[in-house]
Order: structure tokens, then sequence, then C-alpha cells
């Protein structure tokens, strides 16, 4: 099963190919842990988290890479701001970040990496860049990348190096010390910070400088996390690297600049970036109410699950407009896919816990399904793969003719909410209670169960019907079935 990308680099659709024996190795950029993330943030996490789950189900074998950075100019001034250490102040969001993700279904990736936990790494590769002639150390102490060392600088954002206003040499008032800048402001990046006074305790001994051997004492520049931690753990080149859109220019332009400047290699073989929403309509903001966090919607009374699918609504490469409505109307989604799901549980004799106990791999044929597989593999169509799995339901409940056909059915459905990561029944922890039921309908439900043991589907959907008439509903088990009040 092959899946089909939208590459930032080469502006083109192409195949994510898997090097044989090797996993599929990816890696995004996690949080910047100084406050919760907010629901633009979530719904870019929650796009690669249905890439990393269609990869899986595509026998890929991924082994994604999510990072932590804990310390930049924002973790610094707001730990300091409440009086916390760096460490407590950024535990304290990383752990809301994972809550966050808890109720949003999303996969743990396979390694959570932190900036402050790789610091020996990041020293390393800043050394490298100076001892190659890419880095140097400006008048103010910090060491900067030479934008002009790499020649193919701009090559991911699409823009000529020549527009950029660099520097060959830098001082403190015009070197961009900031971890984060627009493009009209761009100059030679800082590698490594050097401590000042606004910095407090949050100072590590980094790389040495060349010319007096001693160590910058400061910390990280943001860029330099991710290209150190990535190469940690999946190489000098790996497959896939994605993030927000707003990432691929100045961050993932430097990451590709001082990594391939230190390795000679190829840094990725394919970029991915997720378009930023719109909320209401609008560009989220504080100021016109329409900033949420997953706390905030949660506090709204609205389901896990229901935020997931809302996400959902949108392709990754189109600006979407996420609206309450739409939660709304995505909780309503949830229930028509239970509720289409039913007469398959039934004539397949599996409970709903059964049915949302499936693990991976599900089902090799997909049958009714497939088109939504399809629109997955074809460049993570959710929206596609989203009408195609409704469709699918009702197709496939017509369709079984047989116990095993339902069971395959159920297979392939699981298979798809698998890869969308959309938990079903969950607002019901147990199966409803068998309640005690008159004689003549408890006598109908017995044939009907007969009927169905002796294959006579044709009589057992006719009892079923008439059950259904008199308001009772039938639920099969493995073993047997109870009677419930319709």
């Amino acid at each position: 099963m092959v899946i089909k990308l939208h590459d930032t680099l080469s502006r083109e659709v192409k195949a994510l190919e898997k090097r044989a024996g090797e996993p599929y190795k990816v890696y995004v950029c996690g949080p910047t842990v100084y406050g919760p993330a907010h629901i633009g943030n979530f719904i870019t996490f929650t796009r690669f988290d249905v890439l990393y789950r269609t990869l899986k189900v595509a026998g890929y074998e991924p082994y994604y890479v999510r990072n932590i950075t804990d310390v930049d100019d924002k973790t610094i001034k707001r730990s300091q701001e409440e009086g916390l250490s760096l460490q407590a102040f950024t535990e304290k969001w990383t752990q809301k970040f994972h809550d966050d993700c808890a109720a949003l279904n999303l996969l743990e990736p396979d390694v959570e990496p932190r900036a402050t936990e790789h610091l020996q790494e990041q020293i390393d590769l800043v050394e490298k860049l100076i001892e190659k002639g890419n880095a140097y150390v400006g008048g103010d102490g910090s060491v900067y990348y030479r934008v002009t060392s790499f020649a193919d600088y701009g090559k991911l954002a699409h823009f000529d190096p020549e527009q950029l206003r660099t520097q060959d040499t830098n001082s403190a008032g015009t070197a961009n010390l900031a971890d984060e800048y627009e493009r009209e402001a761009v100059a030679d990046f800082a590698l490594w910070k050097a401590q000042k006074a606004d910095d407090g305790a949050n100072s590590w001994p980094g790389p040495r400088h060349p010319e007096t051997g001693e160590r910058i004492a400061g910390r990280p520049g943001w860029h330099l996390e991710c290209s150190a931690m990535s190469m940690r753990y999946l190489g000098p080149s790996f497959d896939l690297h994605g993030g927000g859109e707003d990432l691929c220019f100045p961050h993932h332009e430097n990451e590709i600049a001082q990594s391939e400047a230190a390795t000679g290699e190829t840094f990725c073989r394919h970029w991915m970036h997720s378009t930023h929403l719109l909320v209401e309509g609008k560009k989220m903001s504080k100021s016109l109410g329409n900033f949420f966090t997953i706390e905030d919607l949660l506090e709204k009374g609205y389901a896990p699950a229901a935020i997931r699918l809302a996400f959902l609504q949108g392709h990754y490469r189109q600006q979407f407009n996420f609206t309450l409505s739409g939660i709304d109307a995505a909780k309503s989604g949830l229930e028509k896919l239970e509720k289409g799901l039913q007469p398959l549980l039934e004539k397949a004799g599996m409970s709903r816990e059964q049915f949302t106990g499936l693990v991976p791999p599900f089902a090799e044929n997909l049958g009714a399904f497939q088109n939504a597989w399809n629109a997955l593999c074809h460049d993570l169509n959710t929206p596609a793969a989203l009408g195609s799995l409704f469709s699918a339901v009702k197709r496939a409940s017509k369709q079984a003719e047989t116990a095993e056909d339902a069971q395959a059915a159920l297979r392939a459905a699981a298979t798809l909410l698998f890869a969308l990561g959309l938990p079903l029944f969950a607002a019901q922890e147990a199966e409803p209670e068998a309640v005690e039921v008159p004689s003549d309908i408890a006598e109908l439900a017995e044939r009907r169960w007969q009927a169905k043991q002796s294959k006579d589907f044709a009589t057992a959907d006719a009892l079923r019907a008439e059950l259904t008439e008199k308001g009772w509903q039938v639920l099969d088990r493995k073993d047997g079935y109870d009677v419930v009040q319709a």
C-alpha cells in the first residue's frame, strides 16, 4: 500500500518511499511548552497523528519522533515571571500537553526528546559548523550561522536568498538573536546564545570558542534543537519532516542549512506542512474571543471525539474554518456512525466492546471501505475519507448477508476508524443492561436467535424487524443475546 503526499520542497505529490529493512523515519516539531497549546496547534498534531496511524496500517513501520522545546526565549521569560525554575515551569505545561493529546486520542510518539536533555548533541553540532566555516562567534559572544555560506538557503520556502538581508560580520546590535522572526528581518541566525542577565540561572557550558578554547556559557538557539535531536534519533538523513506551515520559514529552512552543512547529506527526503485554520471565519485571536484551548472546548461540554472529528473535516493543505457548530455536526456524525454499525454488530454477533477492542492489523480486503482508505493514501485527504466512510457503513450494512460478511465489514470499518483515530461508543462504558421483558417479546427474541443459529437469516431479520416495531432491540453476543428497549 503506497501513500502519496505533497512535498513542500518539490511542490509535487510524491509517493513515500520506504527503504527495505528500515522503519519509515518521521520527525515532527512538537510544542514549545510555555502555556497551553491551542486548537491551531492541535489540528496540526492531529493531522500528523492520522499520518502516523495511516503509515502503520499501510505497513511502513513508522518510527515517530516529536520533540518538546523546553528552552527558548518564551519559556525562560515566562518561568521567571512565575518565579519557577525552567524545569518546573516546562514540566507543568508538558504534562498539560500530554493530557490534551490523550483526550484527543493521539498516539504517543516512539520518542519524545526534550531540548534540555540533548545539550551535548547541540554543542557538538555547533562546534562542527564553526570548524567548517559555517558558523562564527559574533561581537556579543553568541555563535551565529553564516547564511551566505550555504548556497541552497531558501530552497524549501522557495525564495531567492539574494533577497535576504544577511551580513558577514554581526554585532550585538545587528545580529538576529530572536528565536522567531519574519522573513523580511532575516539575518545570520543564532545557533548558541551567550548568557545574558535576563536569562537568570538558565545557562550551560556550551561550545568552545575557536580562539580561546573556553566554553561559551549560554543556551541553544531554537533552530539548532530540532536538527540535533532529529539526527540523534533518525540519523543524518531521514524520511519525512513535518510541522505547521509557519515553521517552513525560518525554522525548517534553518534546520536544512545547518544540518546539511554539517553532514553533507540530504537532511530530509520529504517535507509536509499543515495549513493554519480560521476560527469562526477569522484568524484566531484572544481579542476576538475565538481563541480556544482543548480545555476551553471540554469545559463547554464538547466531547473529545467530536472535536477530533471536526478537525478532520478540513484537508491539511487547505485553510479550514473551525466552528463550534462544526463540533455539534461532528457529534451527530459520530452518533450516525454508531447507529449505522449496529446492524452489522448484530449480524456479526459482535458486541461493541469486542469491536472497539480490535487491534491492527485489521483487514486486508477493505470491500466497501476501499475508497475511504484510498482517500487517506492520496495526500491524506481526510474530508474525502470521512465522506466515503459514512457511505461505506451504510452500503456494507445492506450488502452483508452472513455473519462472516458482517465481521469482515466490521474489520474494514475498524481499520479506517483506527487510521482516523476516531473512537466510537466512547460515551458508553458498558453494554446496555438486559431488562425483564414480556413473555411474548422474549419468545420472539428466542425464535430469532434460533433462526440465526440455523443460518435462516431471512426469518431472523423478519423477527428482528417485528421486535423493532414493538419497541424492543436484540443485542447479540458471541454466546447469546440481550433484549433491551429501543
